[in-house]
């Protein structure tokens, strides 16, 4: 898009030089007067002209996003039930069932969220690479995406709530085990109430391979946050992370995770960076469960 503009305006450019040039006869008979030194002066660079407003618009939307809707922090497994522009990277380690091996993830299917418009996330998320403790290839994860669709929002004071609408999916690029095998979509329903220094967030949605059912299984995910605000910097918090299996291998089994950590931040870095930082860790809650425990560190890094 960047190289377009600076084509078009390129061509702008030689039009406009052009037709100073040839378009007027009386040029030629009537030499032009000497140039002043305020017109001999370098003239304005145009592509860079464009490039700043296209920043200094995109940074509008940005600010105009942030400010009709909650300043909710991320959670560290819940889906953020809000709008952000951030480049995000979390890392898990997690027990297996009999606590005899340990599996790491690096990225952990986070990467570079965008607000393109004023309703609008989209997130690209390159593969994560996992470590395994032992018996199964290392590998990368597969790509995964995410795009979110503001309905209705209130900042704080104007209702500070958020509804919206979240699909996501990944595409098999991982070779199995560290990858599914088979793209996968993931619809999802999203609210979020805040109440003075608390807030909630809340996701509902689904996991549905588009082939591959009898090996991955079709699940529905419920995840649910409370966070406590203290002085905008830090935010201790509990989630649960529940699933629930419809089919294939997995049928009628559920899991729990109950989820308590803390996020700090954000930090200012720069004048448009700022970073933030959270540590939890996942504890099963029920019988069924594919790991004991899984330890969540993440960093968040918004941005204008």
């Amino acid at each position: 898009m960047k190289m377009q503009y600076k084509l078009s305006s390129v061509v702008v450019w030689t039009l406009l030089s052009v037709v100073t040039l040839c378009g007027d006869d009386r040029t030629q008979d009537n030499p032009p007067a000497p140039q002043t030194a305020a017109e001999q002066s370098p003239k304005p660079d145009l592509v860079n002209s464009v490039d700043s407003g296209l920043r200094g618009a995109w940074a509008q939307i940005v600010e105009k996003v942030r400010a009709s809707q909650p300043h909710f922090v991320a959670p560290l497994v819940t889906t953020h039930v809000a709008l952000v522009q951030q480049f995000r990277y979390d890392m898990f380690w997690q027990a297996d069932p009999t606590g005899s091996m340990t599996t790491s993830n690096f990225g952990g299917s986070r990467g570079l969220e965008i607000i393109p418009s004023s309703r609008l996330e989209v997130a690209v998320s390159p593969p994560s690479y996992v470590v395994h403790g032992m018996d199964a290839p290392n590998g990368f994860t597969d790509v995964s995406y995410q795009m979110k669709f503001r309905a209705f929002s209130g900042a704080e004071g104007k209702g500070d709530y958020f509804v919206g609408f979240f699909f996501a999916g990944s595409l098999p690029t991982g070779r199995t085990p560290n990858g599914f095998g088979h793209a996968v979509l993931s619809p999802t329903f999203a609210v979020a109430k805040g109440l003075g220094a608390w807030d909630v967030q809340s996701t509902i949605g689904a996991t549905l391979p588009i082939n591959g059912t009898d090996i991955l299984s079709r699940a529905l995910l419920f995840n649910t946050a409370l966070d406590y605000r203290i002085k905008g910097k830090l935010w201790p918090m509990v989630e649960q992370n529940s699933t629930f299996w419809l089919d294939g291998p997995l049928h009628g089994n559920k899991q729990v995770f109950l989820t308590p950590g803390v996020v700090a931040g954000p930090i200012r870095l720069t004048e448009k960076l700022r970073a933030g930082f959270g540590f939890g860790v996942q504890v099963a809650a029920t019988s069924f469960h594919q790991y004991n425990y899984r330890r969540v560190f993440s960093m968040r890094f918004p941005f204008l």
